[in-house]
């Protein structure tokens, strides 16, 4: 065994005993020791324990556990301490720019276990109110963790818009004339993306693909079967298909779809059209009506195109209000009145509802029963002045691993609306976790479930549960059910969005905002929506002022 790989899990050692808080001599003595075995001129590997032992800054307790990490591979100390520590805590580690003690932190006062715990922590604005750090630290933070994610070669949504925009850009300057257009995951409104495809048609394509090849539109271009392929700067590939412009919305047809829909359009007629003029005219000639491309996926919307009884999809233009945001009574960046002012002022919207944490909530500042009457005197004042406007007095409260809120009814029967969230204990067996939740449903206090799953996509997966019980619950209890418009949560999946509407559930649009600019993330729940096959008249807060007043009240009663 090299050196380096001797220190790497010495260094470890010593950085999980500083997390658990051992004996800092002995941190200290093994983490020197780790420093002293990398820089040695040979190897340790070969040297026995007496002459280990004797080597500067090793000595015996040291050099017995070089022994067993030659003769073994590790050192039981190490792995007793690792099997004391949750992987996503141990993965921490190795974020620059945090040591052990700012990852203690993290994990005990903070209730954080994963990178993507974190980087939801990061974006929550969450960071800076912890001891040692900042928002220059949490930004350095944020900006390690994405660059991790990028590594995988996938990327979010949201993150891929802007790149995607330039990239069109430059094509557009190479092409004034050309036909262009994305395709792939990226036109379907994919929540995931795993390279961005894009279809040009030209009137001479060896003129075109030679042009974009000798180009600096993308870094290591190249030719792949007979298309172009390269990467942007943050690492995603990039697929560009040049056609004949005779051939280039067939292609595009092609290109966008998944395999299952566009095989199930081709087979019902829709190859007939040889060259056609437009994508409806495919469609056309299959005996259907036009599909958009968020809709393209498998053959969910194949027989209401072909009865012409698709949705008329939400548009962003269809929301009136929003729900589920947290404001400095809690986590959030800005005070109830900037939050709503931001909202009337700004996004031309009718209301604004409040969600601040509850009091379980400890690591988000959650609300004690004498802060939530605190807040909503002054949500009662603020209401009075506000002309044109109203802020809705919500709770986001935990749901507790018996299923039970976090406040006595008396406390609930105050709020106009409840929003209820699992944030802890979320290693749960799928029969656990579907208990829970449908508890929490059939709360009579209950008005929406938040985020269902508590997925952070591309670094949690979520608790498993039984999505048809718990929409069946949700339907049963008139409870609303969340789509969290955070990019990182789009919480509810939209493959479960037609079943909930099918079983007569609204859902609602609400982007979880922890500042102002954090409305701004309802543009990515309409996405998501829409690819759900949502339409306004089953979104809640596509409600009016009047409207949503009235479904708070009956429910409450």
């Amino acid at each position: 065994m090299e050196n380096k790989p001797i220190a790497r899990k010495l260094r470890l050692l010593s950085q999980l005993m500083e997390l658990h808080e051992v004996n800092p001599f002995k941190i200290k003595s093994i983490a020197n020791a780790a420093f002293n075995v990398d820089k040695l001129p040979y190897p340790v590997a070969s040297k026995s324990f007496e002459e280990l032992e004797k080597i500067s800054g090793i000595g015996k307790s040291v050099a017995t556990k070089i022994i067993e990490l030659v003769q073994t591979g590790t050192m039981v100390e190490l792995e007793e301490i690792l099997a004391a520590t949750p992987a996503g805590v141990v993965e921490m580690m190795g974020i620059k720019g945090i040591g052990a003690k700012k990852v203690a932190t993290i994990w005990s006062e903070m209730g954080i276990e994963t990178v993507g715990e974190l980087y939801y922590a990061c974006n929550e604005n969450r960071l800076i109110e912890a001891k040692g750090f900042g928002l220059k630290t949490q930004d350095e933070i944020r900006k390690v963790i994405e660059f991790k994610m990028a590594s995988t070669g996938k990327f979010l949504y949201a993150q891929v818009e802007e790149t995607a925009d330039r990239l069109m850009d430059k094509l557009k300057d190479t092409f004034p004339n050309g036909l262009m257009e994305f395709a792939g995951e990226y036109r379907r409104l994919c929540e995931i993306i795993n390279q961005l495809e894009v279809v040009v048609g030209s009137r001479d394509c060896e003129v075109a693909f030679q042009t974009i090849l000798q180009s600096e539109i993308l870094d290591n271009l190249a030719t792949e079967d007979g298309h172009l392929v390269g990467e942007t700067p943050n690492g995603l590939k990039v697929v560009i298909w040049v056609v004949d412009r005779k051939d280039y919305i067939k292609t595009l047809f092609i290109k966008t779809g998944n395999d299952e829909h566009v095989e199930a359009v081709l087979a019902r007629g829709g190859e007939d059209a040889d060259q056609p003029e437009s994508e409806e005219r495919i469609y056309q000639k299959a005996a259907m009506a036009f599909m958009k491309p968020e809709l393209r996926e498998g053959t969910t919307f194949i027989e209401r195109a072909v009865k012409n009884e698709l949705p008329q999809l939400i548009s962003y233009h269809d929301l009136k209000g929003t729900l589920h945001n947290h404001s400095t009574w809690s986590d959030g960046v800005n005070t109830v009145e900037e939050m709503a002012l931001y909202c009337r002022d700004e996004l031309k919207l009718e209301y604004l509802g409040m969600c601040d944490h509850s009091k379980s909530a400890f690591y988000a500042k959650g609300l004690s029963i004498e802060r939530v009457l605190q807040q909503q005197e002054e949500i009662d004042h603020l209401n009075k002045k506000l002309d044109g406007f109203h802020v809705f007095k919500g709770i986001e409260s935990d749901i507790l691993n018996d299923g039970s809120l976090d406040y006595p009814d008396e406390i609930l029967k105050k709020f106009d609306f409840v929003v209820a969230s699992i944030h802890t204990n979320l290693k749960m067996s799928e029969a656990k976790a579907t208990e829970r939740l449908i508890k929490a449903i059939e709360n009579p206090y209950t008005t929406i479930l938040g985020h269902p799953t508590g997925r952070l996509l591309l670094s949690r997966n979520g608790y498993a549960l039984d999505y048809k019980k718990v929409i069946d619950a949700c339907a049963a209890n008139n409870v609303i059910i969340e789509i969290n418009a955070n990019p990182l949560r789009l919480d509810l999946d939209w493959r479960w969005h037609q079943y909930a509407l099918a079983k007569g559930c609204r859902l609602s649009i609400n982007p979880d905002a922890h500042r102002n600019e954090g409305f701004l993330d309802m543009h990515y729940g309409v996405i998501v929506a829409r690819k759900g096959g949502l339409y306004k008249e089953r979104c809640l807060n596509a409600l009016s002022l009047q409207e949503i007043t009235e479904v708070f009240k009956a429910k409450k009663k």
